[in-house]
């Protein structure tokens, strides 16, 4: 017996031209719609970071300056305050405040990309620049990689002040540059697996 090709199998109610959505599918649109666009409340964290980076930028390009016009004031100008104490630790701080900046940076623009849209001069001009995060596990490595680098170099400026009273002080200085090598031995075996 030859198969209808209208069988009630295949047959399937069309909406006619002036019904409307079922109320549910149209709630169900809106409510998607809102979830949809809540990923925009990551705004809230993209542009105070972007905006905390700034003031950090601002700060540590400051202390550079005032170590440039302490230096000048000393050996131009005769001036009476030594420096030479100060002015390592000064610019080691100045350097972290900068790691701190571009970790608040790299946050921001991270949760961005992730959340909202891709930076497309970014993708464009550089696929492997530290913006351009294809996952939220890739940008919290990127964060921890700078943040364990601003951690030595606060490590280095403690270790310039460090005056040794005992020589189990140096051991256990010897000790901490020896983690910390292994540490970045180790960052470094993990940036090359990438």
């Amino acid at each position: 017996m030859p198969t209808d090709p209208t069988s009630q199998d295949e047959i399937r109610p069309t909406p006619t031209a002036g019904s409307s959505p079922s109320p549910q599918g149209r709630t169900e649109r809106l409510l998607e719609r809102f979830l949809w666009n809540s990923r925009f409340l990551v705004m809230m964290a993209v542009v105070p970071s972007l905006l905390g980076a700034v003031v950090l930028f601002t700060i540590g390009t400051i202390d550079i300056f005032k170590v440039l016009i302490d230096t000048v004031a000393y050996y131009l100008l005769g001036g009476v305050d030594d420096i030479h104490d100060s002015v390592v630790p000064n610019i080691i701080m100045a350097i972290d405040i900068y790691l701190i900046a571009i970790v608040l940076l790299i946050f921001g623009l991270g949760v961005y990309r992730l959340f909202v849209s891709p930076i497309e001069q970014a993708e464009d001009h550089a696929p492997h620049h530290p913006f351009n995060v294809k996952s939220f596990d890739q940008l919290k490595d990127k964060i921890a990689r700078v943040v364990i680098l601003a951690v030595i170099i606060e490590f280095f400026r403690a270790v310039v002040d460090i005056r040794f009273q005992t020589p189990l002080d140096a051991i256990y200085l010897a000790l901490s540059v020896l983690a910390l090598a292994a540490a970045l031995y180790l960052m470094s075996l993990a940036q090359h697996k990438e």
